[in-house]
């Protein structure tokens, strides 16, 4: 159970600073219980104490880290259920399933998927290769799943079909999911002897609950539950309940990521997998599997993840710089508007729709909206001149008409004057407006 408050110098003597005799001091305590600090950054505590202290101070759901490299991937270490408590910990993954039948033409498609959003890069980050009774067939899939640079899934239940395929891809430390009641014992040793998290299933929760009770018996703790594809309704009841248990109700044992087939819950209905994906982002799939993923699929859910495991305190932001929208060049009109990523998406969208050349200049506003900037005094007729010096405009760009924001047209005469070669004009109050005045300025 997690410490609250000041049951940390509840603990045994053995918690004792070896110099005052006093349980550890205050300030660090609180630090410790509130999960600001690790418990092993005091140096007076034994090595017992400090066992003792980091199970009962770490998160009520555990991390786990799958692949190996520049593609390992921690899931799980949540502390809240609800994002407006505190920012969630580790974004989910999606994947894609994987068959012989399918393979060659699944796996080109999921690679086109690799684009940057605010900063972020988008792609496909696992795939799932299933067995389907043919080893021969599936230890060649996983060859080409392989291939393809991503972290696999194997879903395999048969352990010496999973041992051939550990073997290929053991050096990148594939989710080995398949431990089920049948098999838990030969499946935990396979995990453990390559050093892999071992995912389990079973028929219903209470039968979930009991295999992950007996894997941690065995001393597994790197581990990921399967919710089920029985039902949808089942689904999403396991993955809520599991979440609530743990971090709720303090109930360790399902204190571990988990894995949703949104592939078998709607096989073959490809909207419904993306409706279900939506859904066990927010509630609570640390992987989500896919029969496909193309672009219908990729914007709408990756988006959303970025908004769900984004801190609601800190407002998500483009990089500064210049944006040239349209296939604008050096002698394309100038707008400017905040770093703020919805503003950022809303402006540029309207102007991508009018279809006229604009060079978009996005200056360092901390985040803000553009009356909230203004307001704050991020957006002000200096910043602007700050970044055009920064940035070096003037060299790069030879057009000198600068559109800015409607909400601030009372910096017009502030702008002027601190850009005195430059036309400033100012923008509609509404972005729906952006089209007809960039065409009317163009006309």
């Amino acid at each position: 159970m997690a410490l609250k408050g000041l049951d940390i110098f509840k603990l045994t003597p053995k918690t004792n600073c070896k110099e005052c005799g006093i349980p550890t001091c205050m300030a660090f305590a609180m630090k410790v219980a509130q999960g600001a600090l690790p418990i092993e950054k005091c140096p007076h505590m034994s090595a017992d104490a400090l066992a003792t202290l980091g199970e009962a101070t770490a998160p009520p759901m555990k991390s786990v880290t799958i692949g190996a490299g520049d593609a390992a991937y921690k899931l799980g270490g949540e502390t809240v259920l609800f994002r407006h408590d505190k920012a969630f910990i580790s974004q989910n993954l999606y994947a894609v399933n994987i068959t012989p039948q399918n393979a060659d033409e699944a796996i080109p498609e999921l690679l086109k998927i690799d684009y940057e959003r605010i900063s972020e890069r988008m792609y496909v980050e696992l795939i799932n290769v299933a067995y389907g009774g043919d080893k021969a067939a599936f230890l060649e899939t996983v060859k080409k799943a392989l291939a393809a640079g991503r972290t696999l899934i194997l879903e395999v239940g048969d352990p010496a079909a999973a041992r051939e395929a550990l073997e290929l891809a053991k050096d990148q430390k594939p989710l080995l999911n398949g431990a089920n009641p049948s098999n838990y014992a030969e499946m935990n040793a396979l995990a453990t002897e390559f050093g892999v998290v071992l995912g389990l299933s079973a028929p219903d929760l209470d039968g979930l609950y009991d295999l992950t009770a007996e894997l941690e018996k065995l001393g597994n703790k790197n581990l990921v539950l399967d919710v089920g594809a029985s039902s949808i309704k089942d689904a999403f009841a396991n993955a809520v309940q599991i979440r609530r248990a743990a971090l709720k109700d303090s109930d360790r044992t399902f204190g571990y990521p988990s894995l949703v087939n949104a592939a078998k819950l709607a096989p073959g209905d490809l909207n419904m997998q993306t409706a279900l994906a939506s859904l066990f982002t927010l509630k609570y799939g640390s992987i989500i599997v896919m029969e496909k993923m193309g672009y219908a699929q990729a914007l709408p859910l990756y988006g959303l993840r970025q908004n769900i495991y984004t801190d609601p305190q800190k407002p998500m932001r483009v990089e500064p710089g210049i944006y040239p929208l349209n296939g604008a060049d050096e002698n394309a009109l100038c707008a400017t508007t905040v770093d703020f990523a919805l503003t950022y998406f809303i402006v540029s969208g309207e102007i991508e729709r009018s279809g006229i050349p604009v060079n978009l200049l996005i200056s360092d506003a901390g985040g803000y909206s553009v009356l909230t900037a203004w307001a704050a005094g991020k957006l002000s007729a200096s910043s602007i001149s700050r970044f055009f010096k920064e940035t070096a405009v003037d060299d790069k760009i030879k057009n000198r008409v600068l559109i800015i924001p409607g909400k601030v047209a009372v910096l017009k005469g502030e702008i002027e004057e601190s850009l005195p070669d430059w036309k400033i004009v100012v923008a509609p109050n509404e972005a729906m407006g952006i089209v007809k005045f960039l065409k009317d300025m163009a006309s």
